[in-house]
């Protein structure tokens, strides 16, 4: 396999760091059969979620992005004040301004960085990537701290057991740097939206179309609401889709990868995205049993699961990939540096 990497600036970004966090308390499947009509059996065979990370009350999503961030700039063994921009991608801000990317800042004393929020739901991560990465490539800064976080128990109807289910609170950061000599780093990628599915998962109220009141209180229209079936099509065939564009115009087939680390929001869109690539199941980063979906928090901490497993090397190839709500939906192609 001939790796085609296409004429671009002499600068490449690459991932030089990682650091995730999740909070402490966690919600098992027979929690929640106390909680609502379900049982584990049902999750298990429909989501492959087993257990979930929640917050206690006063955490935040700038809480658990903060502590992401520190541990990824420890293991680079650099001081917050080197850090030049911040991106986080999140749904869950911790109020509609200032930006997340701001009280972050604030929290790990990243003096002189600028940053800002980045919505694009469960392909969050893989975007704000992709932005910092140009950052990077432009010359414009050579340390970029990219993080993917959200708080989603802040934003479900625990009396709702479509969606109550199926999330998580978790956070990720990855510091972006320029290559090294020899190095490839982030190689292309493919993103897309369709906004003809954005009601199929949204959370209708508290913004300018309707604004929060006693009414959208009462509605509940300040939780996530799901068409699971709409999402459930339209995620098995976007991922898939973009997936093989993406290593088809790079001369890479699927077995040519070394790890393909995909959003995790449902096991049997990930078995089917992975049959269709012809990847080899112990190629395929699945870690939703213990955090499901954490929205923009997934592929970062499905990549530190990768790396505990000894899944994830230096040199490997790597595919990223997901489909959220809006719709979002992107895969990135990159060679892991570290």
């Amino acid at each position: 396999m001939t790796l085609k990497i296409a004429p671009r600036t002499p600068v490449r970004a690459k991932i030089s760091s990682l650091g995730t966090y999740v909070p402490p308390r966690v919600l098992t499947n027979a929690d929640f059969e106390k909680m609502v009509e379900t049982n584990d059996q049902w999750i298990v065979e429909r989501t492959g979620i087993r257990e979930r990370h929640v917050v206690d009350k006063g955490v935040a999503t700038s809480d658990m992005a903060a502590e992401a961030a520190r541990v990824c700039l420890a293991k680079r063994g650099i001081k917050s004040s080197e850090v030049e921009a911040i991106i986080v991608a999140t749904v869950t801000p911790d109020m509609s301004f200032p930006a997340t990317a701001c009280l972050v800042q604030d929290k790990i004393g990243a003096k002189g960085a600028w940053g800002f929020d980045l919505s694009a739901a469960c392909s969050g991560f893989i975007y704000a990537l992709q932005v910092g990465a140009k950052l990077v490539e432009s010359g414009a800064h050579k340390k970029v701290l990219v993080i993917g976080a959200d708080t989603m128990s802040s934003i479900l109807d625990y009396t709702d057991r479509t969606t109550c289910i199926l999330f998580g609170d978790g956070a990720g950061a990855v510091l972006l740097e320029p290559c090294d000599e020899g190095e490839v780093g982030l190689v292309d990628y493919l993103h897309e939206v369709d906004g003809s599915g954005a009601y199929s998962l949204q959370i209708p109220g508290g913004g300018s179309l309707n604004p929060a009141s006693a009414e959208t209180v009462a509605n509940k229209m300040h939780y996530v609401q799901q068409e699971g079936q709409s999402v459930y099509k339209y995620a098995v065939r976007k991922m898939a889709e973009l997936s093989e564009n993406l290593l088809e115009r790079n001369g890479v087939r699927g077995s040519d990868l070394g790890c393909f680390i995909p959003h995790q929001a449902n096991k049997r869109i990930i078995l089917s995205t992975a049959e269709r690539l012809g990847m080899p199941l112990e190629r395929v980063i699945i870690n939703i049993d213990r955090f499901g979906n954490t929205t923009a928090g997934t592929i970062p901490l499905a990549m530190n699961t990768a790396m505990q497993e000894g899944r994830l090397k230096k040199g490997d190839l790597v595919l990223l990939a997901s489909v959220g709500a809006g719709f979002t939906a992107g895969a990135s192609l990159l060679r892991w540096e570290f």
